[in-house]
This record gives C-alpha cells, sequence and structure tokens, in this order.
C-alpha cells in the first residue's frame, strides 16, 4: 500500500507545484512507482509535467464529483514509474458543488483509495488555500509536507496552515502526520537565507528537512518545458537537491532500496 503525501500552504509562491513535481519525478527515478496528483485548479503541476489542462477530458474533478474511476483519469507521463491524476480549470467550481454532499470531506480519500495499492507514493499538489480541496487532501493523506521559502515573512501563515492540520489530525484524520518542513528558494549569497533556515531550524527543530532546496535557474525553466527538473537537467543543483529530498522521506519511512542513484551532494 502506498504512502500519500500532500504538499500544503496556503501562501503562495512557496514551491508548493515545483516540489510536488519534482519530489514524484526524483521518487520515480528511484525506481518507486508514483502518482502525481494535481488538486490545484491553476492545474500547474499538469502543465508543468507535460500536459495541456484544457484538452484533459477526465481529471481529479470528475473522479470527485462524477465519480469517474480514477484509471479512466491517470495519465502516463514521460518519466518512467510516474503517473499524473491531472487537473482542469472546473476543479474550482468543485468546492461549492461538494457543499450538500454527505462525507464531502472524504471524497478525495475514497478516489485515491481505489488506486493506492498500485503506488508506492502518492504525492497530492494542493491548492493555496484551506478551502474544501484542500480539507480533501489532508483528510486523505497519510502525511503533510509544508514548503516554506527563505525569504522575508517566511512564516506568516504558517501558524494557521499548522491550526488547520489540527484540526483535520482531531476531527477527520487521526492517522495524519507532518511529514516535515521543507525550506525552499534558499540562495546561498543571501544572509537573510541564512537567517531564515537558522529561524525555521530553531523554532521546528526535527521538523524540519535536512535537504534545503537552492535557487536555479534549471528548476525555474523546466515547467516551461513540460518536465521535471531531474528530466531537464539531471546534474543540476534542483535536481541533485529533490533527489536527496526523496532520499531523506524513504529512508524516514524505512522503504530505501536504492542507495546508490541519488547523490549525497548537499548544499
Amino acid at each position: 500500500m502506498s504512502k500519500i503525501i500532500a504538499l500544503a500552504n496556503q501562501k503562495g509562491g512557496v514551491g508548493k507545484t515545483t516540489s510536488s513535481i519534482n519530489l514524484a519525478a526524483s521518487l520515480a527515478v528511484l525506481e518507486y512507482k508514483t502518482l502525481l496528483v494535481d488538486a490545484d485548479p491553476q492545474a500547474n503541476s499538469t502543465s508543468g509535467i507535460g500536459f495541456d489542462p484544457r484538452t484533459i477530458k477526465n481529471s481529479i474533478y470528475e473522479c470527485i464529483i462524477n465519480q469517474v474511476d480514477p484509471h479512466e483519469a491517470i495519465q502516463k507521463t514521460e518519466t518512467p514509474n510516474l503517473d499524473l491524476l491531472p487537473a482542469h480549470i472546473d476543479l474550482v467550481g468543485a468546492e461549492i458543488e461538494m457543499i450538500n454532499l454527505t462525507d464531502r470531506e472524504y471524497k478525495m480519500k475514497a478516489v485515491l483509495n481505489s488506486v493506492r495499492d498500485e503506488y508506492d507514493f502518492i504525492i497530492v499538489d494542493c491548492s493555496p488555500s484551506l478551502g474544501l480541496i484542500t480539507i480533501n487532501a489532508l483528510t486523505a493523506a497519510d502525511s503533510v509536507i509544508i514548503p516554506v521559502q527563505c525569504e522575508y515573512f517566511a512564516l506568516e501563515g504558517l501558524g494557521k496552515l499548522l491550526n488547520t492540520i489540527k484540526i483535520v489530525q482531531t476531527r477527520l484524520n487521526p492517522e495524519l502526520e507532518i511529514e516535515g518542513i521543507l525550506l525552499t528558494m534558499y540562495d546561498v549569497r543571501l544572509r537573510l537565507s541564512n537567517q531564515v533556515v537558522e529561524e525555521v531550524r530553531n523554532h521546528f527543530e526535527d521538523m524540519v528537512f535536512d535537504t534545503i532546496i537552492q535557487r536555479n535557474t534549471r528548476l525555474s525553466e523546466a515547467p516551461s518545458f513540460g518536465m521535471s527538473v531531474i528530466m531537464h537537467d539531471a546534474n543540476c543543483k534542483g535536481a541533485i537537491n529533490y533527489l536527496n529530498l526523496a532520499r531523506e522521506i524513504v529512508r524516514k519511512n524505512g522503504l530505501l532500496k536504492n542507495e546508490t542513484i541519488a547523490t549525497t551532494e548537499t548544499i
């Protein structure tokens, strides 16, 4: 049975979608069968991995609202071992349509449970909000990764997200754990970046991943080519960072099987 990990932060621009795509691709390269779920109406994970959301017929929306079998929506990507459950703009209306549904917080869980035995990892890219779709993702997930950018106001809104996670744990999903806080957009040249790293690690201690995601040109440009950074340039800093993150996660979960594939380079 797979481990379902949601990436969530209601604050935009923290590297959530970038991390979802590249973590999923890195797990796939490490030979873990992985499903990337785009649960964001902006559908950036869908386009960032090489699909046009406008041409998608069946998506996570149809699975949740119309009970379409997720097997009819899942797409194979060009990365071996990586599949995509895409999104399109219709997802923006899903929260309104779900208001009067029974067990509305468990709709995504039902969808993912029907395919979870086919994967080692399911990575869910949440929307930058704490609405019903994100609540669905947290209810379906075994754990959550919180991306935090190494910039001013980095911790702004983090308390609200942690409170939401606590509510989900209490009322909807007592098994939900925090997989870790992921520091992103790190610039080794900036004193501010180092200050944020120190502040977050002092405050959250063991909750923070050892791996830090650095600012990287290749990482920024990869989505414009419709591919993950590891398919775009496997030797760049961004690819190395996400491979290290993937290895850190599989080690933490006792699932490591290909020690030699990931590089040990750190920042």
